[in-house]
């Protein structure tokens, strides 16, 4: 991972952080993608304290982002880094359980903006700098209840369902015109906050902890996967 730039969104908490300081480890520059500014600069002090590359924070909420401020995050990568070589889109929202008769419209289309449009208009924004990179990786991450529908998994199943169309159309279309791959992700169960927030009666003691699932993203975000494209994986065994 030395000398890549990698950019993740959600990189306060669980997965997204793991990955972040892992990324940091192993030499890549991170740029922290969130809307808590002072979550973001405690991950920031974290790598600082690694003494590896220095982070690059960027607060962007993508709930509530207009145009505007994806292009003024586009801008500045490109101008602080000329380039981009990895997105880890972790971001995302639960929303509620429930049966689809009774789910919340405005939930379903809040889950459904950040989890699907935001990732799509970010990764559309940043393409530019994705191809100036001569070894370049997007990461979607996916859900098991994104390829199988589960009952009132709702609008997280639905935008996992999504993830995985998009990510499979624009690695089809980058595929042989770019150095540009694009795949999924499924992380799979974790001690996470969104996984108590699912099972709040469960032993979060029988979970790994996210530090435990960091290689098969790292293993997508760097030169491991070059050539690897249009591709849905599993962190860990289905249980």
């Amino acid at each position: 991972m030395a000398g890549r730039v990698i950019a993740i969104t959600g990189p306060t908490r669980g997965i997204g952080h793991a990955v972040a300081l892992a990324c940091a480890r192993h030499g890549a520059t991170v740029v922290l993608v969130g809307r808590n500014v002072k979550k973001l600069e405690a991950v920031h002090a974290e790598i600082a304290a690694l003494g590896r590359e220095e982070a690059t924070i960027a607060p962007f909420d993508l709930e509530k982002a207009v145009a505007n401020d994806y292009d003024t995050l586009s801008a500045a990568l490109l101008e602080r880094y000329g380039r981009l070589d990895g997105l880890l889109h972790n971001a995302s929202l639960l929303g509620m359980l429930a049966p689809i008769e009774h789910y919340d419209v405005p939930t379903f289309y809040r889950v459904m903006h950040v989890n699907v449009t935001a990732a799509f208009a970010l990764t559309q924004v940043l393409l530019p700098a994705l191809k100036r990179s001569a070894d370049a990786a997007v990461v979607f991450t996916s859900s098991s209840v994104g390829r199988k529908g589960r009952a009132y998994w709702g609008a997280y199943s639905a935008s996992k369902f999504a993830v995985e169309g998009l990510a499979q159309v624009l690695a089809a279309e980058l595929d042989s015109t770019t150095a540009v791959r694009v795949n999924a992700l499924n992380p799979g169960p974790a001690r996470t906050a969104m996984r108590l927030q699912a099972y709040p009666a469960e032993n979060p003691e029988t979970l790994p902890q996210p530090e435990a699932l960091v290689g098969p993203y790292l293993a997508l975000l760097g030169p491991a996967s070059r050539g690897v494209t249009g591709q849905s994986f599993d962190a860990q065994p289905p249980r």
